[in-house]
């Protein structure tokens, strides 16, 4: 089997009441990142992609880059990973990759280990 783009889907400002709490969430996105990656995988956090980006715009540029952009980079994973609680920007991502026919996971010991 080749290597996978996984989206990790996964609350980040879902139920976060504070940077502190969005920080939390994204730490837990990157742990299981780690465990896509030791799978042979290649795991895609749409927020990781974005931030920088919203960073450099201003965060008043949030609602405008987020969310698009997780989007348009869902049309080119492979497969998705739903993880953590409810989230409907990870929902979306979901939905974005199922209807082009892309797998779903909700566990990385899911995932085939690529040889």
């Amino acid at each position: 089997m080749k290597a996978m783009w996984v989206m990790i889907a996964g609350p980040y400002g879902s139920g976060a009441r504070s940077d502190e709490e969005r920080a939390a969430n994204l730490k837990r996105l990157n742990a299981v990142a780690c465990e896509v990656l030791s799978r042979g995988h290649i795991p895609i956090i749409g927020v990781n992609l974005a931030l920088p980006i919203i960073e450099a715009a201003g965060a008043d540029s949030y609602d405008r880059i987020m969310m698009p952009m997780a989007l348009a980079v869902a049309d080119r994973c492979d497969a998705v990973l739903r993880v953590g609680g409810p989230s409907q920007g990870a929902d979306q991502e979901v939905e974005r990759i199922r209807n082009r026919g892309g797998l779903l996971y909700t566990s990385a010991t899911d995932l085939p280990r690529v040889t």
